[in-house]
């Protein structure tokens, strides 16, 4: 049976939008998931089902989410070998730039257009750079990056539905669940 990972967007921020992973666990179980296991608690999620379609597999646990929370839970799923892949495309960008402050990945729902990539690209700063590649933006951010800052190359409002998360929890989950 297939395995997928999931990653939930604007969870447990402020007061109103809690989703302890105890409940995301038993809301996935809930549609007939089996193998569920979450890490660290901001959304993170590895589970498998026999459906095969990503839109599918998001639209049925949103729907589990929104009933069960009360607030909608844009989720965003991968397959075991495409987050691997961006996992290894992460690394590999790293790498290349030994001198990055931080390094966020963006998982973004949908694949963006050409026009919107060219968008996202171009918002190159002294902070950093954007690269995307495929459903992945990957925010390499250097030495005039302002630490605490997510999105100081102000990308991420071009990627539509997407979430964050650093590269050491993507390169930890792609080894621990990939």
């Amino acid at each position: 049976m297939p395995t997928y990972l999931a990653f939930l967007r604007a969870i447990n921020l402020g007061p109103t939008r809690k989703f302890p992973k105890g409940d995301i666990v038993r809301c996935v179980e809930s549609v007939g998931f089996t193998d569920v296991a979450t890490h660290i608690n901001t959304g993170n999620v590895r589970f498998a089902t026999p459906m095969r379609s990503r839109a599918k597999i998001e639209a049925v646990l949103e729907k589990a989410f929104a009933a069960d929370r009360g607030f909608d839970v844009p989720t965003i799923v991968f397959s075991q070998a495409e987050f691997a892949a961006i996992a290894r495309e992460g690394a590999e960008l790293s790498a290349a730039r030994p001198d990055l402050e931080r390094h966020y990945v963006y998982l973004m729902k949908d694949e963006p257009s050409a026009a919107v990539i060219e968008r996202v690209e171009g918002t190159t700063a002294d902070a950093g750079e954007m690269v995307v590649r495929g459903r992945a933006a990957h925010a390499l951010l250097g030495p005039g990056y302002q630490e605490g800052g997510v999105d100081p190359l102000g990308a991420a409002k071009l990627l539509g539905v997407a979430t964050n998360r650093n590269l050491n929890v993507v390169t930890t989950l792609a080894a621990k669940w990939c």
